[in-house]
Protein backbone atom coordinates (compact mmCIF):
# COMPACT_ATOMS: atom_id res chain seq x y z
CA UNK A 1 0.00 0.00 0.00
CA UNK A 2 1.18 3.60 -1.14
CA UNK A 3 2.14 5.72 1.76
CA UNK A 4 0.12 8.82 2.23
CA UNK A 5 1.26 12.00 3.55
CA UNK A 6 -0.62 14.61 5.53
CA UNK A 7 0.76 17.82 6.46
CA UNK A 8 -1.06 19.79 9.14
CA UNK A 9 -1.26 22.82 10.84
CA UNK A 10 -1.98 23.88 14.08
CA UNK A 11 -3.69 27.90 14.00
CA UNK A 12 -6.86 27.57 12.51
CA UNK A 13 -6.82 23.56 12.47
CA UNK A 14 -6.43 22.00 15.65
CA UNK A 15 -8.13 25.18 17.47
CA UNK A 16 -9.39 28.60 16.24
CA UNK A 17 -6.43 30.99 14.84
CA UNK A 18 -7.23 33.61 18.13
CA UNK A 19 -7.77 31.57 21.31
CA UNK A 20 -6.92 31.66 24.70
CA UNK A 21 -4.39 28.82 26.09
CA UNK A 22 -6.45 26.40 27.58
CA UNK A 23 -8.32 26.37 23.98
CA UNK A 24 -5.27 25.72 22.38
CA UNK A 25 -5.48 21.74 20.54
CA UNK A 26 -9.26 22.02 21.42
CA UNK A 27 -10.12 20.39 17.88
CA UNK A 28 -7.39 18.12 17.95
CA UNK A 29 -9.87 15.05 19.02
CA UNK A 30 -12.00 15.24 15.93
CA UNK A 31 -8.14 14.66 14.04
CA UNK A 32 -7.73 11.89 16.79
CA UNK A 33 -11.00 10.21 15.42
CA UNK A 34 -10.30 10.39 11.61
CA UNK A 35 -6.62 9.04 11.97
CA UNK A 36 -6.79 6.45 14.28
CA UNK A 37 -7.18 3.52 11.90
CA UNK A 38 -4.90 5.36 9.50
CA UNK A 39 -1.10 4.92 8.72
CA UNK A 40 -0.38 8.27 7.22
CA UNK A 41 2.85 10.19 7.95
CA UNK A 42 2.04 13.42 9.74
CA UNK A 43 4.94 16.47 8.79
CA UNK A 44 3.93 19.38 10.70
CA UNK A 45 3.81 22.17 8.34
CA UNK A 46 2.57 24.74 11.13
CA UNK A 47 4.52 27.82 11.96
CA UNK A 48 5.22 26.00 15.52
CA UNK A 49 8.12 23.99 13.36
CA UNK A 50 10.13 27.31 14.33
CA UNK A 51 9.84 27.77 18.21
CA UNK A 52 9.43 23.77 18.98
CA UNK A 53 11.13 20.99 18.47
CA UNK A 54 9.74 17.61 16.57
CA UNK A 55 9.70 15.90 19.92
CA UNK A 56 7.99 19.31 21.70
CA UNK A 57 5.59 19.22 18.89
CA UNK A 58 4.57 15.74 19.25
CA UNK A 59 4.12 16.30 23.35
CA UNK A 60 1.31 18.65 22.59
CA UNK A 61 -0.65 16.23 20.30
CA UNK A 62 -2.85 13.61 21.13
CA UNK A 63 -1.18 10.07 21.39
CA UNK A 64 -2.74 8.61 17.81
CA UNK A 65 -1.87 11.60 16.27
CA UNK A 66 1.51 12.35 17.54
CA UNK A 67 2.47 8.23 16.71
CA UNK A 68 1.87 9.35 12.77
CA UNK A 69 4.20 12.26 13.37
CA UNK A 70 7.70 12.18 11.22
CA UNK A 71 8.86 15.11 10.43
CA UNK A 72 8.34 19.20 9.97
CA UNK A 73 8.61 20.83 6.40
CA UNK A 74 11.55 22.77 7.51
CA UNK A 75 13.18 26.14 6.66
CA UNK A 76 10.37 28.34 5.24
CA UNK A 77 10.03 29.55 2.12
CA UNK A 78 8.51 32.92 1.05
CA UNK A 79 6.68 33.99 -2.27
CA UNK A 80 3.64 33.26 -3.68
CA UNK A 81 1.95 29.64 -2.54
CA UNK A 82 4.45 29.08 0.66
CA UNK A 83 3.16 26.72 2.28
CA UNK A 84 2.21 24.71 -1.23
CA UNK A 85 6.11 25.58 -1.96
CA UNK A 86 6.98 24.43 1.48
CA UNK A 87 5.41 20.87 0.74
CA UNK A 88 6.50 20.39 -2.30
CA UNK A 89 10.16 21.11 -1.42
CA UNK A 90 9.89 18.71 0.90
CA UNK A 91 8.40 15.99 -0.81
CA UNK A 92 11.55 16.90 -3.24
CA UNK A 93 13.97 16.93 -0.80
CA UNK A 94 12.45 13.10 0.63
CA UNK A 95 12.33 12.23 -3.22
CA UNK A 96 9.04 11.82 -3.25
CA UNK A 97 7.85 14.21 -5.73
CA UNK A 98 4.88 12.47 -6.73
CA UNK A 99 3.60 11.00 -3.23
CA UNK A 100 -0.02 10.84 -2.10
CA UNK A 101 -0.64 13.97 0.11
CA UNK A 102 -3.21 16.23 1.85
CA UNK A 103 -2.91 19.48 3.83
CA UNK A 104 -5.26 20.71 6.55
CA UNK A 105 -4.76 24.17 6.87
CA UNK A 106 -6.92 27.57 7.29
CA UNK A 107 -4.19 29.76 5.20
CA UNK A 108 -6.14 28.69 1.55
CA UNK A 109 -3.80 32.08 0.40
CA UNK A 110 -0.56 29.84 0.64
CA UNK A 111 -2.08 27.47 -1.60
CA UNK A 112 -2.85 27.58 -5.62
CA UNK A 113 -6.89 28.21 -5.86
CA UNK A 114 -6.75 24.81 -7.79
CA UNK A 115 -5.17 22.94 -5.33
CA UNK A 116 -7.11 19.45 -4.73
CA UNK A 117 -4.53 18.49 -2.29
CA UNK A 118 -5.64 20.99 0.50
CA UNK A 119 -8.29 20.32 3.02
CA UNK A 120 -9.43 23.82 3.51
CA UNK A 121 -10.64 24.95 7.31
CA UNK A 122 -11.67 28.18 8.89
CA UNK A 123 -9.00 29.99 10.69
CA UNK A 124 -12.32 31.46 13.27
CA UNK A 125 -13.49 27.48 14.06
CA UNK A 126 -10.83 24.98 13.03
CA UNK A 127 -11.04 21.83 11.49
CA UNK A 128 -14.69 20.13 11.72
CA UNK A 129 -16.73 17.46 11.27
CA UNK A 130 -17.15 18.32 7.51
CA UNK A 131 -13.52 18.39 7.10
CA UNK A 132 -13.37 15.18 9.10
CA UNK A 133 -15.02 13.55 6.56
CA UNK A 134 -13.22 14.83 3.44
CA UNK A 135 -10.30 13.28 5.12
CA UNK A 136 -11.54 10.28 6.11
CA UNK A 137 -12.60 9.69 2.57
CA UNK A 138 -9.29 10.74 1.47
CA UNK A 139 -7.06 8.43 4.01
CA UNK A 140 -9.77 5.26 2.46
Amino acid sequence: MKTKYLFLDFDGVLHPSLCNDKDKFSNAKLLEEALSPSSCQIIISSSWRFQFTLDQLKKVLPKTVSNLVTDTTGEAITGQYARYNEIKHWLESKQKPFADWMAIDDAINEFPPDCTNLIATKSSQGITKEQIIELKYWLD
